[in-house]
């Protein structure tokens, strides 16, 4: 076809090609027809059902109606589905019998019989009625007759296949009618046909796919087979499905090629293997590319004729599925893969031809689309066609370079001779865009015509793919091309212009962290800014190529010597000084201080040792390394004096730097790490799993803004600081790799020196670390003179020789001979004063600097200690032996109890509450030398032993037991241990039971002391007694001070028996043995010992005319649950005041367990009347019903207040009266007057016979 015109945008040619019906019988008649039958077919859609569960279309039906011949009925083994009849019409308006039998039939005969010998059972008899003809026929027989013949005669079983076309050509609703009936069937056995036909076609064209591992297939019949169906499908206007087919022989020859390029390569590849002669590049300006096609059918295509018309078919069905944009997407895949596929297969390519090939073929696609689209829509979908434009430009560039075109001199002859070659390989221009002025071939053979055409050409695609890129936002990609460009300008002297560009890309190369990239376009940058004569640019570059491991060493020396040289060209000029970071010129690895901890005193010596790695690859010698330091003086004083500093400063002194970066943004590998976490979500009905994902819960850090870096041009971000605070060194070289200098400096002023600043400096060259992080500081501190007195041990022990140390920091204060420490003496506690005592000498940084002896001498009142001569700023240590005297309290009152009351004593808080011990204070004066004030000390003292005393009975006969308790964690060895009666009295004797002079007491164990108390009269007076222990501690046997004995006292009262207690439990009558649940007798019996006695005179004592007698209650309780007491459990009984006057008492109980049972408890009360005037008048047993009791405050702590309570009827009320009645009370008896001789005994109970479950109660 012809090309258009030049103004008129490239029109999207469409093929012509319509499905094939034949038409036989009356030719005249049919043509009469054609017109209406063309126009009406393709006015109603059918509905297009297919095989293999494909959806169903809707499609429009056009035919191409030709006259039937028998050459167009297709032959056996031929594939042309655009040449095959789909249908066979036989056209007749027959209404005459005898023409019918004449003529018609045998035509109608002979047709059947050529479509029965081809196989061919795709046809329809159409019989057209006219009225006209009607009338002019008088003999004319219905019509119904003729029809009915010829389906008699031919469509025997197939009546369908014979239909009535009634007054084609009138305007009437029967023709209507007719009309729309004719037509339905002409669609629906068109259908039928493609449906048939196609289906069969695509079996036979996967019969042929299968066999392409045979050795005979051949790809470009399979090609032709497949596209055959392809065409079919765009003949039915199936856009779609004729571009499946194409992509599927896309995919095809692709995976053929991927499997030669991995050794498993088809003999018919072997074709597409020639050389490339031609690179004229795609022409997608034709719906069908003709002479590939044919070169694909005789095998004669290569590997770009292939590509080229495949894509030129995609691209035609793309666009008639306006979806243009795809097409871009596709063409620069295909223009890559073609690249690619040319190596795999090895084909040999001229150099520059492909890259011509490309060229063209982006220019190609791009015109092809801005034909099919507006200015609007191209602008807003730049993001599609900016790749085409980038990869044009890539090859534009490319062929300058091969072509000379970009060389300074301009193009060799060799050069001119390979353009020549180029550009015959074009071939001529086709006649499609012979009148277009842009084509891609003109712009190709202008941009090769010479050196201004071409940068005319490549400049335009450049800035115009920068302003794209820019446009959508893709700045990365801009830069990379405007590297490009910059390399462009470099090699035409034009080092201004790709200066900003080089820097465009290197900044994007940091940002991601490309490491190649970054020192390729650094070397770059350094030639553009030595050209432009920027120095200091210059140097920065440089010095970060000098220590760039990506570059060679001979490169890395080179740039190195460059900074060298500089430096020393320009000694000359101290006042200008170029500073630069020191990142790429060496790395602070570490820091250590001198001491360790990076605190001195005012006047100290700090020194401070720097580990630098060099990244230069020679040594370099470098004038002096110096140190800023700030200053600042602490506003809280207490944080910083030395006992502070000591504590909470660092002890090891080695402070480690991070290896720094490059001052641009960070890579991609210095952003947090994706914190992924699974995702579920389940029904809330049966809690079954919905949906499963992952979720990234730091998306926000990750996708947040990176901030731009700064330009390379600014070297002034970093300045020199000036301080009158320097640490400086001299003369250094600093060789590649680690390198240590120290630095040493004199304390001053107190205060914190925080180092802020690292610079090397060699010649007008400084290299300059502005910030050290993490923070390095040291202290410097005047401290004044300190005494601290602390014990050895945890805690200081009574009794026993401790010892105490005392610390003596000087701070500024230097002691003198004759300085000494005066310690006022406390008589409770001496210093104990030894002929050699020590003392150790350490300099503040705790190193032992020497020892001196110490004198000690002791007077009444005062203790002096004549300290050594000391410098300043060192510490005394030394130690003393003190002496607590021992001493324990005294008790108050009698008492059975082991727990006693210490008076004027304080408890340390421990956390066993069980074991406090007691404590004493003992405050000691110090005058110190450097003071006019005295120092007060306080030291605390632990008794070790805590004592506790008890009155035990046997009958009348009574025994002082005293327990002595080892509180402390020492062993203590004990001896001569007494008890004396303090009171002098010669009626009482004291006999002791232990015999053993010396006892063993462990830590936390406890030794017991017995005496038999016996007297001479009745009553016995009061015991005052003392105990006193002898002790030492068991780990030393011999000691060199006498230790005074432990002492305790105590006082007994009324300690003789008064009363003794005996119970008894009887079985029921007729057992010999008491059972569980079965009532036994409880028989009390009380009996009184002794006379009226002085004790027995008070409120209880009543006077008969015999005898005296006084009232007593008492108490049945089983606190151990064995027993069930019936009845009453508690009562009031006048008893006698006469020796061996005996009250008996009888109750019923109840064992509830089986086994040898303890006896219940019985309690002995004095029963003391209510003082009101009334109280005498109300029996002692009406008290018991009415069971309200107030109990004496002066019970003893081992009665248990709930004892009173018996299930009877004795309670303890807390209120002072009950139904208007007074209240008596209980007095408990001392422990020593009652006896219970019952106490010990224990009685068998049998379990009953009937107990399904027995319990035992073992005791």
């Amino acid at each position: 076809m012809d090309a258009p015109e030049e103004p008129l945008p490239p029109v999207i040619y469409t093929m012509e090609n319509k499905p094939i019906v034949t038409c036989a019988g009356d030719q005249n008649l049919f043509t009469s027809i054609y017109p209406t039958l063309s126009q009406q077919l393709p006015r109603e859609p059918m509905e297009w059902r297919r095989s293999y569960g494909r959806a169903p279309k809707m499609i429009h039906l056009e035919s191409n109606f030709v006259q039937f011949k028998e050459e167009l009925l297709p032959k056996e083994g031929n594939k042309a589905l655009l040449t095959f009849p789909f249908l066979h019409i036989y056209w007749t308006e027959c209404c005459d019998t005898e023409v019918y039998k004449a003529t018609v039939k045998d035509d109608l005969t002979k047709w059947q019989n050529v479509l029965k010998a081809h196989s061919s059972v795709d046809w329809l008899i159409v019989v057209v009625e006219n009225d006209a003809k009607k009338k002019n026929k008088t003999n004319i027989l219905p019509r119904t007759s003729i029809v009915d013949k010829i389906r008699n005669d031919f469509c025997n079983k197939q009546s369908d296949r014979c239909v009535v076309l009634t007054d084609p050509l009138k305007d009437s609703s029967r023709t209507q009618e007719s009309w729309n009936t004719f037509l339905t069937k002409l669609r629906t056995l068109l259908l039928m046909s493609f449906t048939k036909n196609l289906g069969k076609f695509e079996d036979d064209m996967r019969t042929l796919r299968e066999k392409r591992t045979e050795p005979g297939w051949s790809f470009c019949e399979y090609f032709m087979v497949q596209e055959e169906l392809a065409f079919v499908f765009e003949m039915l206007q199936q856009f779609e499905d004729a571009l499946v087919q194409y992509d599927e022989l896309d995919a095809l020859f692709s995976q053929y090629v991927v499997n030669f390029g991995a050794g498993d390569g088809a003999n018919w590849l072997t074709f597409f293997c020639q050389p490339v002669k031609s690179w004229n590049g795609l022409i997608l300006r034709k719906p069908i590319d003709m002479e590939k096609r044919e070169l694909i059918q005789r095998q004669e295509a290569t590997l770009l004729d292939l590509r080229s018309y495949l894509f030129a078919r995609q691209c035609t069905l793309l666009l008639f599925l306006q979806r243009p944009w795809e097409v871009a997407q596709r063409a620069l895949e295909l223009l890559h893969s073609c690249v690619q596929e040319l190596k795999l297969l090895e084909v040999s390519v001229p150099p520059g031809a492909l890259d011509c090939w490309v060229f063209l073929s982006c220019l190609e696609v791009l015109q092809r689309i801005e034909g099919c689209c507006d200015r609007a829509q191209m602008d807003s979908n730049i993001a599609h066609t900016v790749g085409l434009w980038s990869y044009a430009t890539e090859k534009l560039k490319a062929l300058g370079y091969l072509c000379g075109l970009v060389s300074e001199k301009g193009p060799d002859s060799e050069d001119l001779n390979r353009t020549v070659d180029l550009l015959a390989g074009l071939g001529a221009e086709r006649p499609e865009t012979a009148n277009t002025a842009q084509s891609p071939y003109k712009k190709l053979k202008e941009a090769l015509s010479s050196v201004e055409a071409f940068e005319k050409h490549y400049l335009d695609l450049s800035h115009a793919t920068i302003e794209m890129y820019t446009s959508i936002g893709r700045i990365r990609s801009a830069k990379f091309v405007g590297k490009d460009l910059a390399e462009f300008y470099m090699r035409k002297k034009s080092p201004q212009k790709a200066e900003s560009y080089l820097q465009g890309a290197l900044k994007n190369y940091l940002a991601e962290g490309w490491a190649l990239p970054i020192t390729h376009t650094q070397k770059q940058l350094a030639e553009c800014q030595k050209h432009l004569g920027q120095i200091e640019n210059y140097l920065q570059t440089s010095s970060l190529l000098a220590g760039d491991h990506h570059l060679t060493e001979e490169e890395r020396t080179y740039f190195c010597q460059e900074i060298l040289n500089f430096a020393s060209q320009h000694t000359d000029s101290p006042g200008h000084k170029v500073v630069l970071p020191m990142h790429s010129f060496a790395h602070l690895r570490d820091l250590r201080f001198t001491p360790a901890n990076a605190v001195v005193h005012v006047g100290g010596i700090l020194s401070v040792e720097i580990t630098v790695c060099s990244q230069m690859p020679i040594p370099v010698r470098v004038e002096q390394i110096t140190i800023s330091v700030h200053f600042s003086v602490e506003k809280n004083s207490y944080r910083k004096t030395a006992e502070w500093l000591t504590k909470h400063k660092t002890s090891n002194g080695i402070i480690s730097f991070p290896a720094e970066t490059l001052p641009f943004p960070a890579s991609q590998n210095s952003l947090p790490a994706l914190e992924l976490y699974e995702m579920f979500e389940r029904s809330p009905s049966d809690n079954s799993l919905n949906t499963t994902g992952i979720i990234c819960k730091n998306v926000h850090m990750l996708l947040r803004r990176q901030e731009s870096g700064a330009a390379l041009d600014s070297p002034s971000g970093v300045a020199l600081e000036d301080g009158p605070h320097v640490l400086q060194c001299g003369d250094v070289t600093l060789a590649p790799g680690a390198n240590t200098v120290t630095f040493r400096t004199q304390a001053k002023e107190p205060g914190t020196y925080t180092l802020r600043q690292l610079c090397a400096s060699a010649g007008p060259v400084c290299f300059v670390l502005p910030h050290l992080y993490p923070l390095a500081q040291y202290d410097v501190y005047s401290q004044e003179p300190q005494l601290h007195v602390e014990p050895l041990a945890d805690s200081l022990l009574a009794g026993i020789p401790q010892k105490v140390k005392f610390t003596v920091t000087t701070g500024h204060y230097t002691v003198k001979n004759g300085d000494s420490l005066q310690l006022s003496n406390v008589e409770a506690m001496p210093v104990l004063c030894h002929a050699e005592n020590r003392a150790v000498i350490y300099s503040n940084a705790r190193e032992k600097a020497s020892e001196a002896s110490l004198r000690v001498q002791s007077s009444d009142k005062v203790t002096s200690i004549s300290l050594p001569a000391v410098p300043a700023y060192h510490v005394i240590e030394f130690e003393l032996e003190v002496l607590s005297l021992p001493s324990a309290p005294a008790t108050a009152g009698e008492s059975s109890a082991l727990g006693v009351t210490e008076a004027q004593r304080k408890h340390k808080d421990t956390p066993k509450a069980g074991h406090c011990m007691a404590t004493t204070d003992h405050k000691v004066s110090i005058e110190c030398p450097w003071s006019i004030y005295s120092t007060v000390i306080a030291l605390t003292f632990s008794m070790p032993f805590r004592t506790t005393h008890a009155l035990l009975s046997s009958g009348t006969r009574k025994y002082i037991q005293v327990c002595v308790q080892n509180l402390s964690d020492l062993d203590f060895r004990l001896s001569d241990s007494a008890l004396a009666d303090v009171g002098g009295s010669a009626d009482l004797q004291l006999r002791p039971l232990n015999l053993e002079s010396q006892q063993h007491i462990c830590s936390r164990q406890s030794v017991f002391f017995v005496w038999e108390l016996t007297w001479t009269r009745e009553p016995p007076p009061p015991l005052h007694a003392r105990f006193s222990v002898g002790f030492r501690p068991a780990s030393q046997e011999r000691l060199t001070v006498s230790l005074k004995p432990y002492t305790y006292e105590f006082q007994v009262e009324n300690f003789f028996t008064l009363y003794n207690v005996r119970a008894e439990i009887l079985p029921p009558a007729g057992m010999e043995l008491c059972r569980t649940g079965a009532l036994c007798a409880l028989e009390v019996a009380i009996t009184r010992l002794s006379d009226l006695l002085e004790v027995d005179r008070d409120e209880a004592l009543t006077e008969s005319d015999e005898h005296f007698s006084t009232k007593l209650m008492y108490e049945v309780v089983d606190n151990s649950s064995n027993w069930a007491v019936c009845g009453k459990s508690s009562g009031v009984i006048s008893m006698p005041v006469v020796p061996q006057a005996t009250h008996r008492v009888h109750m019923e109980v109840m064992p509830l367990f089986a086994g040898y049972l303890p006896l219940p408890d019985i309690r002995l009360f004095k029963y003391l009347p209510h003082h009101s005037a009334h109280s005498s008048q109300l029996d002692a047993d009406s008290w018991i019903e009415n069971d309200s009791l107030s109990v004496d405050k002066h019970v003893d702590d081992q009665l248990d207040s709930s004892s009173i309570k018996s299930r009877g009827s004795v309670h303890s009320a807390a209120s002072s009266e009950h139904k208007g009645l007074p209240m008596p009370r209980l007095q408990a008896l001392p422990p020593g007057q009652v006896f219970n001789s019952s106490a010990g005994m224990q009685i068998l109970v049998i379990p009953s016979k009937d107990d399904h479950v027995l319990e035992v109660s073992v005791t």
